[in-house]
C-alpha cells in the first residue's frame, strides 16, 4: 500500500509538473508573440523556441498546438507553422463578438462584481488624463488591454472569461503596431476607459454595454484603417 501510494504521488507531480510546464511555455510563447521580435511571414522553429524560452521540447509543441487550435497560429504542409493572417472579414468577425462578450460583461460587472476593485483604474486614468504631455504610450495602451480583462473578470461568468482570452489574443498578435499609436488617440482611448468605468463603479449596466461597445468600435474602425493601409505601419 505504501509503495502504491509513494508511485501514485510520483505520477500525480509528474502529470501536475508537465502541465505547469505547458501552460508556462505557452504564456511565455504569447509574450515572444506579442513582443514583435517574431516576423510573422517565418516559420516558428519548435527547437529554437525551446532554446530561446527555455522549455523542452515537448511544452513548447503543446503550446503551438494550442495557438492553432485558437486560431492564432496555422500550420501549413509547406510553409511550416506560422501567425496567421488577418483579413479585414476575419476582424470584423472578431469585433462583433468581442463587442458581445464585453458589453455582457459590463453589464454583469455592474449588476453584480465588485466594482470596487476598478479604483486603481479610476485613479490611473485620472492622472494620465491630467499628464497628455508626457505619456507613455505603450504602457497606457497595455494598461488599457488589462482593464478590459478585469471588466471580464468582475463580470463573475466563469464560462464568458473562458471565451473571452481566444478572441481578445487572436487580433492582438498580428496588431503589436496599436501599443505606438498616436498620443491623441490614446487620451481619447483612456477617457472612453474612464466613462466605461464610472457606469459600472455606478451599477448602471446598461449604460456601461452601450459605451463599452462605442469604444470598441472605434478600435474596430482604427484596426481596419491599419489593414487597409499596411504600407505605411511597420508590421
Amino acid at each position: 500500500m505504501t509503495y502504491h501510494w509513494y508511485t501514485s504521488n510520483i505520477w500525480s507531480m509528474t502529470v501536475i509538473n508537465k502541465k505547469l510546464d505547458s501552460e508556462l511555455a505557452y504564456e511565455a510563447l504569447v509574450d515572444l508573440l506579442l513582443s514583435g521580435t517574431i516576423d510573422a511571414e517565418h516559420a516558428l522553429s519548435e527547437r529554437r523556441l525551446s532554446e530561446v524560452l527555455g522549455y523542452g521540447r515537448t511544452p513548447i509543441r503543446e503550446a503551438v498546438r494550442d495557438l492553432i487550435r485558437e486560431g492564432v497560429l496555422e500550420s501549413h504542409p509547406t510553409r511550416g507553422t506560422i501567425v496567421r493572417p488577418l483579413s479585414i472579414h476575419d476582424l470584423q468577425d472578431l469585433y462583433e463578438i468581442r463587442i458581445a462578450i464585453e458589453g455582457l460583461a459590463a453589464s454583469l460587472a455592474a449588476k453584480r462584481g465588485p466594482v470596487e476593485m476598478l479604483e486603481p483604474y479610476k485613479r490611473s486614468f485620472e492622472q494620465t488624463l491630467n499628464n497628455k504631455n508626457n505619456l507613455d504610450v505603450a504602457a497606457v495602451h497595455d494598461y488599457g488591454v488589462d482593464f478590459h480583462k478585469k471588466i471580464v473578470t468582475l463580470s463573475g461568468n466563469k464560462r464568458l472569461i473562458e471565451m473571452y482570452h481566444p478572441f481578445r489574443l487572436r487580433f492582438r498578435l498580428p496588431f503589436g503596431i496599436v501599443r505606438t499609436r498616436t498620443p491623441e488617440r490614446v487620451v481619447q482611448a483612456v477617457s472612453e476607459h474612464l466613462e466605461v468605468l464610472k457606469a459600472i463603479m455606478s451599477r448602471k449596466s446598461d449604460l456601461a454595454e452601450e459605451l463599452i461597445g462605442e469604444h470598441l468600435r472605434k478600435g474596430r474602425d482604427f484596426r481596419i484603417d491599419m489593414l487597409m493601409n499596411r504600407r505605411y505601419y511597420k508590421i
